[in-house]
């Protein structure tokens, strides 16, 4: 089996190294690329094609719910999951309305991220817990 091929978007070092220790220990996820604003996301998406996109929504110079609009243009094939500090179910939901197909809010992310990229990389949308 292929890994899927992940891109990380946060403006946080901190974070960034966070999520990819995370997805280091499975051996059916590898980061390709990590972004630290939405310009660069776009960008990126469209050269690299990654399976899956981790995509905060606070970013500089393009915020991420912007950044998902323009990269289902440029890389329709790449799902994209947000992971966001914002747990609110309206926030959620206007993210999920730029054609992502998950949200993974950061204080659920250590027990839910690589489960929710599995659920959308199947085609799934994933919620968080935070949000039922």
């Amino acid at each position: 089996m292929t890994a899927l091929r992940v891109m990380v978007v946060d403006d946080s070092e901190v974070v960034c190294r966070a999520i990819c220790g995370l997805l280091r220990d499975s051996s059916e996820l590898q980061v390709v690329c990590v972004v630290a604003d939405g310009l660069e996301a776009v960008e990126r998406a469209q050269r690299e094609r990654p399976d899956i996109i981790l995509l905060d929504i606070s970013l500089p110079r393009l915020n991420g719910i912007e950044a998902a609009r323009r990269i289902h243009k440029v890389s329709p094939d790449s799902k994209i999951l947000f992971l966001s500090q914002y747990d609110s179910r309206a926030g959620a939901r206007e993210a999920l309305n730029t054609g992502a197909t998950g949200y993974v809010v950061k204080s659920d992310a250590a027990h839910e991220l690589v489960t929710g990229i599995r659920t959308v990389c199947q085609g799934t949308l994933f919620l968080s817990s935070s949000l039922h």
